[in-house]
């Protein structure tokens, strides 16, 4: 059994995992529009070009996403991703990527447990957690 994070997107599916893709590295395992769906008489209008279901690889972990059609989409709330890294200086270079263009909710830093650690809400509405922990694994 394993527990995998599913993304929505308000359109912008495709250039939020470009953007992860080029940022964390990783790659795209699987990739359909709603106009590839055997459905696609069923799509609402103007969804054709927007992501009915992806599957990638990131640091390890697969995450899964899609652009909400229609008024379907809701912001995330109550949940951030976390990339634990093994240095400080990755830590703070993911930080600045994924927060440029997104809103800082704790600027990066040194804290009790954690070599350094921020959290920012990038600019595709994913919020996230980057941290080079002090605590053993």
């Amino acid at each position: 059994m394993t527990i995998s994070p599913y993304l929505c997107f308000a359109g912008n599916c495709r250039e939020a995992f470009d953007y992860y893709l080029k940022h964390i590295g990783g790659k795209i395992d699987f990739s359909m529009t709603y106009a590839d769906s055997p459905e696609a008489d069923k799509n609402p209008p103007g969804a054709d070009k927007q992501i009915m279901h992806m599957r990638g690889t990131f640091a390890g972990t697969m995450l899964m996403a899609s652009d909400a059609v229609g008024d379907c989409f809701a912001k995330a709330q109550g949940v951030r991703l976390s990339l634990a890294v093994d240095s400080t200086s990755e830590a703070e270079r993911l930080f600045k990527a994924l927060s440029d263009g997104g809103v800082v909710d704790m600027p990066f830093g040194e804290t009790f447990y954690a070599h350094g650690f921020g959290m920012m809400t990038d600019k595709f509405g994913t919020p996230w957690m980057v941290i080079h922990s002090k605590m053993p694994a």
